[in-house]
């Protein structure tokens, strides 16, 4: 019996979701491992087993596979033991690299194999579908989404959870740099150690009550390179595997080919102007363009020109200089408060990070009456995007979140 409890993680293939299963196994956890399958990367995972069935590499540990992860460190691997062996020759070279294709789902099993825990592979694509769509459709209104943090809120620590519920897991692991702390006996969100890598920003999303359920075993971790090192030490293949620079289900970075895809309306030609309203040219989708964008414009100014604005009833894409996309504040709908949130009209001191690499800004925040948040920055910031996340920092705690509405 665990001295830990029942933990589910999610396991993508990578090595930061394999060294933190690694980890949670040898603080004493009972892991349960989990890929979701999302089709995302177009590809069937034709050798994973059935929904809701242990992998067959997961049932009977042998060998290092069946040692706890403190044992594996440093082991050498049996003779023709391979991390892949359940893939086909040349499976890894063949397929497409991202987050959950049939390459990723293998190199998941076979972490969990050599741990010795199950493993199970979940149908999540209906799920992931809507995520999809809700991409393009904001797009279609001009706004810039933010998958990833849809996916967290809606499958890792939504879906997953329910999942965790029906297995009487308590918790459920993810490979995410940050960390939940606990102050006066309730459960807070975290940055990371490593601010460097922090990712709190697309964790906002958690409901408060599931924070003392979720567990992040690389928040405390100094930095990538250590998680890298202790991944070789445990003989992970996976150690070197290069981590996922794009949406998933973008594999070649271009998401104007989904947004085309699913909604043939955007691509609807108009006109690019100036802030003074002139002429300067034209464009062949407005969903095409997205706030702040600079290069791939198609027209030249004679100097540096940004999209300052997008106006998706007159289909207008509008072009300007940098200091036309400064602005002082901004409003934030649909706010998930991760702390008590403040009392209306009461401004509170706060970070605030408006995007995945944004350093977060000095300024004030304020409830509004109808739930809504309005932020006021201490410098004006650039590239205020609605679509994408604003989330409220209090020192290292995450306070909560929300959707940019507009620049203010």
């Amino acid at each position: 019996m665990s001295r830990c409890g029942k933990v589910i993680v999610a396991m993508s293939g990578g090595v930061d979701s394999s060294v933190a299963a690694c980890l949670l196994k040898e603080q004493g956890y009972e892991c349960v491992g989990v890929f979701m399958r999302v089709g995302a990367s177009g590809e069937g995972v034709a050798a994973e087993p059935r929904v809701g069935r242990r992998s067959h590499g997961a049932a009977k540990p042998r060998g290092d596979e069946g040692r706890s992860a403190g044992a594996l460190r440093g082991a050498p691997k049996s003779s023709g033991e391979s991390d892949s062996e359940h893939a086909a020759p040349g499976a890894r070279r063949k397929l497409k690299h991202g987050c959950c294709s049939v390459a990723d789902a293998l190199d998941a099993r076979a972490v969990a194999s050599r741990l010795g825990i199950p493993f199970y592979v979940l149908n999540f694509e209906p799920e992931f579908e809507r995520i999809i769509a809700y991409f393009a459709d904001e797009y279609a209104r001009a706004r810039t989404p933010n998958p990833c943090v849809r996916c967290n809120i809606d499958l890792k620590f939504g879906k997953l959870l329910r999942y965790a519920d029906a297995l009487d897991a308590e918790f459920v692991a993810t490979g995410h740099y940050a960390r939940v702390v606990r102050r006066h006996g309730r459960a807070h969100l975290a940055r990371a150690v490593n601010r460097a890598k922090d990712q709190s920003y697309v964790l906002f999303g958690i409901q408060r009550a599931d924070l003392g359920r979720c567990l992040f075993p690389l928040g405390e971790m100094g930095d990538k390179a250590e998680v890298r090192r202790l991944a070789a030490d445990l003989g992970l293949r996976v150690h070197d595997k290069p981590d996922s620079q794009e949406i998933c289900f973008v594999p070649n970075g271009a998401y104007q080919d989904v947004v085309r895809a699913r909604r043939p309306d955007t691509q609807r030609p108009g006109e690019v102007r100036d802030a003074q309203g002139r002429v300067l040219g034209r464009h062949d989708g407005i969903a095409n363009f997205t706030i702040g964008q600079r290069r791939g414009l198609g027209i030249a100014t004679g100097q540096p020109a940004y999209v300052t604005m997008l106006d998706v009833l007159d289909n207008i894409v509008t072009l300007g200089p940098r200091e036309e996309l400064l602005a002082p504040g901004l409003l934030a709908a649909n706010v998930n408060w991760l702390t008590d949130p403040p009392a209306s009209d009461d401004w509170r001191p706060a970070e605030i990070k408006i995007r995945h690499l944004h350093t977060p800004a000095g300024g004030r925040l304020r409830l509004l009456p109808a739930g809504n948040v309005e932020v006021r920055f201490d410098a004006p910031q650039t590239a205020v995007t609605p679509g994408q996340a604003a989330v409220f920092y209090e020192d290292e705690i995450v306070l909560g979140g929300g959707w940019i509405e507009k620049a203010l």
